[in-house]
């Protein structure tokens, strides 16, 4: 370049944009660099082992900072509460918590309703595990106590384990109430320790990601089926009516069935209770969304529909005129720890695992999204050890098993609360209530309570519309929801989780046994290498293929990966190797009778061996042309035309000279002669026609670990395509997957880490000036 262009180029370039300038001098930027296989990549990079460190050695070291450190990650309220800015903080959470117990007292007499229990064992369990919680767990924002389908898990147990058959008087026919509640009190009580123990026992073996296996779908999905099983199990309470107890199977089915049958035996006051309460609260929901912005604190709609409804039910006797079912006796005070009944731990141990881990999924879900919007860490296994802390002291103390609620947390951080000192404040009001104030709410309808419990039920409802965004989205992930939802209503939650995620995980392992699978090409002048089916202007590099799959070759679809592989490169690998056995058999057997004929023969062997050599040399032509032929007709390979990759044409002269090459190795083998004979069992010998490549470079990006079922099919790989005369090379590995195919003795004196490249560029290049041979050194990278 001389002076006056490269002035030229200086000022064209101090003319342009700052971005326009650097985006020139990329354009001017080369790389030359020498190819790397495998073994030239360590060395270059000076791989050393990783000191292998055992995690239970650090288990028994003592010291102050590790029994510090213990100390605060098992008890982050010591970390956090002692640095807590009062000033800043303190109003927003005091404000926060008032707002979050007026919403705790309705919905937990209501959600104990749905647990099957008396509505006092409610308020129990919107005080203890709140205040465990607020010692134990990570999470700033999310409220924990009594929540919708947790509830209605544990009602189904109650009302399947201790129905109300079991309870009937004979004198009258009538159920003791008063004994069946104190059995569904103790099922309950048992069932959340044992939830307890599942969580804390997964917490401390940091068993936190056992969540994973539950997507967001799934969970979306089983929490609208839940809301339909809350909604319907509510019916019996707005209607008035008397339901058999069922669970199980269909028995959602069942109970709609019943509830339809009964309808003209609805108590009408009952009715018009639950339409009016309804109304109001809709109302209420509707004024705070309106007058969001200008209410310091949204209305509590929910608390003064209670107060107005008691007053009004104490006031006309609605019991007493309307037959209007009633809370009915709550008594003041906490009760005295019980312990749980192990004669029950056989009976409920299922259950509770299925408790536990939705309940768990719920938490961690809701935690980690204000985790995220405001800014800091939740510890998952400390959230499983806080959660089993709150269930497992709570049942000691006669609670049901508890989670969070979306609604009251959504409510606690709206209205200022920052950390968990807004649940400690709500925990302290629900316990003013049982103490002094919850006897007053002996006369509050069961059926407002429904009502409340109803409304509250929007928000899960409207995941419904979760269909039409994942029809969008992503289909499979709409298949996950659907499967929950229908498999939830008809089998119960139970059954329905369980359904749920060994499907999930069968469709994970049917995404990865039809993965996406490519044959690659150059994309003009760069070293960028796209699958020719989706790039137009990729074209594949003469005499390489270069084959990609899009998930982890495993046991589930190795077979696949292979037969995908020599299908996609256009040669009937398995045909061609059965042909060529053939022919080398069908020579070995003429070899073998030549040598014997020479044998018998030993004292005429200069007239008889001639004729007969010369007679096996027209016997072996002509039925080298008769294979030849028949597989020309058969195969579906192409060939090129020159070279080393054309088909040959078999010619007069070319056998004989192989079968003259026999002999004299015959011979020789008799004491005669020695002469080099050529090789008589490449394809081009045979007559078999050539594959129209000869390098084959394996893309294994996406292999993320190696398994026994994954070495045998490389090695395959390398044996079959040996076979036909084509090179194997891999490319693009990482380093633990290396170390598996060491660790599998994968590498041996003909597959080496020299046919390992660091990338497909480099493969490529080495392939096209190595063709057929085996690894050399290297070399500098060329334009291709």
């Amino acid at each position: 370049m001389g002076l006056s262009e490269a002035l030229g180029q200086r000022d064209t370039e101090a003319l342009l944009p700052v971005t326009q300038a650097m985006e020139l001098r990329k354009r001017n930027y080369y790389v030359e660099r020498p190819l790397l296989n495998q073994e030239q990549l360590e060395e270059l990079g000076c791989l050393t082992s990783a000191t292998e460190t055992h995690q239970w050695r650090t288990w028994f070291q003592c010291s102050y900072t590790r029994a510090r450190a213990l100390l605060l990650q098992h008890l982050p309220v010591l970390a956090w509460l002692p640095r807590y800015p009062v000033r800043d903080w303190l109003l927003g959470d005091l404000l926060a918590g008032l707002s979050v117990a007026i919403m705790q007292l309705p919905q937990g007499l209501a959600y104990a309703l749905l647990a099957g229990l008396p509505p006092v064992f409610g308020l129990y369990s919107s005080f203890y595990p709140v205040f465990i919680y607020f010692l134990f767990g990570t999470s700033r924002h999310i409220s924990v106590g009594t929540f919708a389908v947790m509830s209605v898990m544990v009602g189904s147990v109650t009302e399947s384990l201790a129905p109300d058959e079991d309870f009937l008087q004979a004198e009258n026919a009538t159920v003791d109430e008063e004994a069946r509640d104190a059995a569904r009190v103790q099922l309950a009580a048992t069932l959340s320790v044992l939830v307890g123990l599942f969580q804390v026992g997964l917490g401390l073996v940091h068993f936190g990601f056992v969540v994973t296996y539950l997507s967001e779908p799934l969970v979306r999905g089983y929490t609208t089926a839940a809301s339909i099983q809350v909604f319907v199990s509510q019916l019996k309470y707005v209607f008035g009516l008397q339901l058999s107890s069922r669970s199980g199977p269909l028995s959602l089915i069942y109970t709609v069935l019943e509830v339809c049958w009964k309808l003209p035996q609805s108590v009408v006051g009952t009715v018009v209770t639950a339409l009016v309460a309804g109304v109001v609260l809709v109302l209420v929901k509707l004024l705070n969304d309106k007058l969001q912005r200008h209410l310091p604190l949204p209305l509590p709609g929910e608390l003064l529909t209670l107060i107005g409804a008691t007053g009004i039910s104490y006031g006309v006797g609605l019991k007493r005129r309307f037959g209007v079912d009633v809370v009915g006796n709550i008594p003041a005070g906490l009760v005295p720890p019980v312990a749980p009944n192990p004669q029950l731990f056989a009976s409920l141990v299922g259950y509770a695992f299925t408790i536990a881990v939705v309940g768990f999924a719920i938490a961690i879900s809701l935690g980690k999204i204000f985790a995220l919007r405001h800014g800091y860490r939740v510890d998952s296994n400390q959230e499983l050890v806080a959660l089993g802390l709150s269930n497992l002291v709570g049942g000691i103390f006669r609670c049901f098993p508890v989670s969070c609620s979306m609604s009251r947390s959504l409510v606690q951080e709206s209205t200022g609360g920052n950390t968990q000192v807004a649940g400690a404040v709500s925990s302290l009001f629900i316990l003013i209530i049982i103490v002094k104030l919850g006897e007053l709410f002996q006369d509050l309808p069961k059926a407002v309570l429904a009502a409340v419990i109803i409304v509250n039920l929007k928000g899960m409802l409207k995941q419904f519309t979760d269909i039409c965004s994942l029809w969008k989205a992503n289909r499979v992930d709409l298949l996950i929801w659907l499967v929950t939802f229908v498999a939830t209503i008809l089998l119960n939650l139970d059954l329905g989780l369980a359904v749920a995620v060994v499907f999930s995980l069968l469709l994970v392992v049917f995404r990865t046994q039809l993965p996406r699978y490519s044959i690659l090409g150059q994309v003009p002048d760069t070293d960028i290498y796209r699958d020719v089916a989706e790039y137009s202007e990729a074209r594949e590099v003469p005499g390489v293929k270069i084959f990609r799959s899009s998930a982890t070759m495993y046991f589930a679809n190795a077979e696949l990966y292979s037969d995908a592989l020599k299908q996609r490169c256009g040669v009937d690998v398995d045909h061609l190797i059965s042909r060529k056995k053939k022919l080398v058999k069908k020579q070995e057997q003429k070899l073998k009778r030549l040598k014997k004929l020479q044998k018998q023969t030993a004292a005429s062997k200069d007239t008889s061996v001639s004729i007969e050599v010369n007679s096996s040399t027209r016997d072996m032509e002509s039925n080298n042309m008769e294979d030849s032929k028949a597989e020309g007709e058969g195969s579906a390979m192409s060939c090129r035309d020159g070279g080393d990759h054309a088909c040959p044409e078999r010619k007069a002269t070319d056998l004989p000279a192989v079968s003259t090459g026999n002999e004299l190795e015959g011979m020789a083998a008799s004491g005669q002669e020695d002469a080099k004979a050529p090789d008589v069992t490449t394809l081009k010998a045979l007559g078999l026609p050539q594959p129209h490549f000869h390098s084959l470079i394996l893309d294994l990006g996406a292999l993320s670990f190696v398994d026994t079922v994954c070495l045998k099919s490389l090695k395959n790989i390398f044996r079959d395509f040996r076979e036909i005369e084509v090179e194997v090379y891999m490319a693009a590995c990482h380093t633990p997957v290396v170390a598996q195919l060491e660790a599998g003795h994968f590498f041996d004196a003909s597959i080496t880490k020299q046919h390992l490249f660091a990338s497909v560029h480099d493969a490529v290049l080495f392939a096209l000036q190595h063709p057929r041979s085996s690894p050399a050194s290297p070399v500098l990278m060329t334009k291709l």
